[in-house]
């Protein structure tokens, strides 16, 4: 029996606004329907906030209709204001088109692109060459200015200024939708709840162009508890490549999440059935330990796969139960000449990366974060010495509760 992928997706939590629930529920209950979710192409690499808009599309895609991810190659040269307080950088055509190549290749890892069952498009191939004068008469008599600057993407950009650069993206937004809508038989937008402004805009440039009714859902950002979101390290973001996210630590993120976030990331982030869920939400206390494992693992392997799911998850087990000791976990060579010099365990973990800083690392010291061959350090300034390497040449720091990391003596 059909079941309406909208039951699916509100239960699992993913929206947040419909414009028209009745009407969106009905064009849902058949398979068929093209609907499309936009990617800016910001960065080289999709991030975890991407990445709950690729399960809605997978989502769809189970059920019988057609993602459209469209690439904002057009709309990336002017930049989104949603969300900002500044304007973004501009980036170079190349950076953009760079950037969108490399979002197709992690789409691939969620969304079916063969034989049509997805499409990529590349909103660069319709507004790049627009004629601006035409696209003001067929587009911009369209759009009230007063109603625009009511927009919450604009409102809260009029104290600190908005770049009349900025105040085109609505319009080339909207046009995405009117285009697509023409060209592909899409009648449904789906976006994050910052682009609510933007998806009625088009909602409205369809019905004022065509008569046509279309339709527009948001859902909910990735957040946590305390309504931050998510999917951001001390590092920097949380990327889908692994050149810029390692795997292991993508793994370690999800493993290490809050205990109140769990169930919400496992509902958003994984294909578990909802039964499994709902019994992995009855754990308490220490127990909980339980579903973040199984949520590290699922996530890891639908961004990286089964293989790399396996080597971090053994990598992790290894390291917390096995005293530290894994093949896999991060390792930094220090030569033996390096070690006779006097090399402070501050300069160390300087040189792993686990610290930006001398200071910071002695920092972290005083606060009796730091462990080698787990023995609290106590001594700020304290050298490594021959003793601290085992007979492999191998000793283990570990920072905070959960950080370890191999130093080789080479």
């Amino acid at each position: 029996m059909y079941r309406n992928v909208f039951d699916v997706l509100e239960e699992r939590g993913y929206f947040s606004q419909a414009t028209h629930r009745d009407e969106i529920y009905e064009l849902l209950s058949k398979p068929g329907v093209s609907f499309y979710i936009g990617f800016d192409p910001t960065a080289d690499s999709l991030h975890v906030g991407h990445f709950v808009q690729m399960m809605v599309m997978s989502h769809m895609q189970k059920a019988g209709h057609r993602p459209i991810a469209l690439m904002g190659g057009g709309t990336g040269m002017i930049g989104d204001p949603s969300g900002r307080t500044d304007m973004r950088q501009m980036m170079t055509v190349e950076t953009i088109d760079h950037n969108v190549e490399c979002f197709k290749k992690q789409m691939g890892k969620v969304v079916d692109f063969s034989d049509g069952k997805a499409l990529i498009v590349n909103n660069a191939d319709w507004l790049r060459n627009l004629n601006y004068i035409e696209f003001l008469r067929e587009v911009g008599a369209h759009f009230s200015v007063n109603k625009m600057l009511t927009a919450e993407c604009y409102k809260q950009r009029l104290e600190k200024g908005l770049s009349f650069l900025e105040f085109n993206y609505m319009l080339m937004q909207g046009y995405d939708f009117y285009y697509l809508h023409e060209n592909y038989g899409c009648d449904l937008e789906f976006g994050g709840d910052d682009q609510w402004s933007n998806i009625l805009a088009g909602m409205e440039l369809v019905r004022r162009k065509k008569g046509d009714s279309v339709y527009g859902l948001t859902f909910t950002l990735l957040t946590n508890s305390e309504g931050k979101k998510m999917g951001k390290t001390a590092k920097g973001a949380v990327w889908l490549d692994p050149e810029k996210t390692p795997i292991y630590d993508f793994y370690q993120y999800w493993r290490n999440v809050d205990d109140a976030d769990v169930i919400k990331c496992m509902k958003l982030l994984t294909f578990l059935e909802m039964d499994e869920i709902n019994e992995y939400a009855k754990l308490k206390d220490s127990a909980i330990n339980e579903a973040k494992k199984r949520l590290a693992y699922e996530v890891t392997k639908i961004i990286h796969g089964e293989e790399a799911a396996d080597i971090a998850k053994k990598t992790a087990e290894d390291i917390f139960e096995n005293a530290g000791r894994s093949e896999d976990m991060k390792t930094t060579e220090i030569t033996s000449d390096e070690l006779k010099a006097g090399m402070q365990i501050a300069d160390a973990l300087v040189k792993a990366g686990l610290m930006k800083s001398k200071g910071e690392a002695r920092r972290m010291i005083q606060q009796k974060g730091v462990y080698l061959n787990d023995n609290v350090v106590e001594d700020q300034f304290y050298e490594l010495k021959e003793s601290d390497f085992d007979a492999n040449g191998e000793a283990i720091v570990r920072k905070g509760k959960k950080n370890y990391h191999r130093f080789k003596v080479g």
